[in-house]
């Protein structure tokens, strides 16, 4: 069985596994935090649709917004996410890039 896992990818090389739910995007008390002033507390939410495979990223109507390959996305609207998309949250923090990769599991355990 094959399994997809979804992870963010800093520009440095970090990459942190998107898990197939919901996820808050801030400064704090979120499960992704970014240490950024541009960066709201509850900044963004990252949502996994399982019958599609796919996340979607939403901005929670931050002051400076969420980027998905240099174009704001409009506030409370979903955006899907594709193979390799740039994503950024506020303005000066290094854009996260997000990459699908494709991982077979015996078991077909995640």
């Amino acid at each position: 069985m094959s399994v997809t896992s979804w992870f963010l990818v800093s520009s440095s090389g970090t990459r942190h596994r998107l898990p197939r739910e919901m996820i808050f995007v801030g400064r704090e008390d979120c499960e992704l935090m970014l240490q950024s002033r541009s960066v709201d507390k509850q900044h963004a939410v990252i949502n996994y649709d399982a019958s599609a495979d796919e996340h979607l990223v939403k901005d929670l109507g931050s002051l400076n917004g969420t980027f998905v390959n240099d174009l704001r996305i409009p506030d409370q609207t979903y955006i899907t996410l594709n193979l390799s998309d740039v994503i950024r949250f506020g303005y000066d923090i290094l854009p996260q890039t997000q990459n699908r990769i494709k991982q077979a599991y015996a078991s077909g355990v995640v």
